[in-house]
């Protein structure tokens, strides 16, 4: 029910949506597992375009950190993670449909041997990639894998990396998916890499991330069609800086802004016009559960969104609107 001035909350909404014409509730993201002291399988939403707190999704098949999060219009679908209690990353792939909130389901498997964690994820309405990552053997690795998310299945090989990488941030266009950041063997990386979706191949350099260090690893990614944001992250100190590229060039990133705190491991989603970046571990060296905003098209500092229903890290998300599905 709306309340005394007509308006309705998010959660009701969704309790709502059979009752309406077309789906009510569009540019949703989702956030799903994580850290916050101990590992998680909280799924939680927003909707992009209109700020406010995270609400209650539903649950991930286990708790567990570091999975990746890919989408289509109509799936959200998470890839790998280190469970709880767990020795080595897995290699469970599961999903649930933006337009019914719920628990996940089983989807697949990362490709053989190639169980991983803080992996990148990106892709378009018809292929999702899965790039990097941390294998069971602790191995960093260069392997990219996709799936179709319209159908249910195990990954296959796509290629390579130009240099093995986990947790570094992702985007996409609906032609392109970039990968920028992260950390190869125990070191940062500066390197941007990108790859054509729809082929299967290795990947080329696109440029650099601004200097800071050696590189940047643990930054949030994200975008509209044809601008990518990389926003926060940790040079070797944890950053507040937001920076973008053009997604259909080749080059550096250039500055965007700042976040309003400076944070790691955060996740971050978006639609065509805004993108949201939540969670993290900030300089203050405690997990933070604030989502900051900022309009993709323009530069400048980010604005408050909103919290997260709990601090947490190491978690990822993704929406029903991202730069790949526009």
């Amino acid at each position: 029910m709306p309340n005394y001035q007509g308006v309705w909350s998010l959660s009701t909404q969704y309790q709502n949506a059979s009752g309406w014409p077309s789906q009510p509730l569009s540019d949703i993201a989702l956030f799903g597992g994580g850290n916050n002291g101990s590992k998680v399988n909280t799924i939680e939403f927003v909707k992009i375009s209109s700020a406010g707190n995270g609400v209650d999704f539903g649950d991930l098949l286990a708790a567990e950190e570091g999975a990746a999060c890919a989408s289509s219009t109509t799936r959200a679908i998470w890839g790998g993670g280190e469970a709880a209690g767990a020795s080595n990353p897995q290699n469970v792939i599961q999903f649930v449909n933006f337009s019914s909130a719920g628990n996940t389901t089983d989807f697949g498997d990362l490709t053989a041997n190639n169980r991983s964690s803080y992996t990148g994820s990106a892709g378009s309405a018809t292929r999702s990639l899965f790039m990097g990552g941390i294998t069971n053997s602790s191995a960093i690795i260069d392997v990219i894998q996709f799936i179709n998310p319209t159908s249910a299945g195990d990954a296959s090989d796509f290629g390579n990396l130009t240099v093995a990488k986990g947790t570094g941030g992702k985007l996409s266009s609906p032609t392109r998916a970039v990968t920028g950041g992260g950390s190869p063997s125990g070191t940062r990386t500066r390197t941007m890499d990108y790859v054509t979706i729809a082929s299967t191949g290795n990947a080329s350099d696109f440029g650099d991330l601004l200097a800071g260090g050696n590189g940047t690893e643990g930054t949030a990614g994200g975008g509209s069609s044809t601008r990518g944001i990389f926003a926060g992250g940790s040079t070797g100190t944890i950053i507040n800086v937001i920076q973008y590229i053009t997604i259909a060039s080749t080059g550096n990133a250039s500055n965007f802004g700042d976040l309003t705190v400076s944070r790691v491991y955060a996740c971050g989603a978006s639609n065509s016009t805004t993108m949201v970046v939540a969670g993290g571990y900030s300089d203050s060296n405690v997990r933070v559960n604030t989502i900051d905003s900022f309009t993709i098209a323009s530069t400048g500092n980010a604005s408050d969104f909103g919290d997260l229903t709990s601090v947490r890290m190491t978690f990822d998300g993704c929406s029903d609107g991202h730069g790949g599905l526009q």
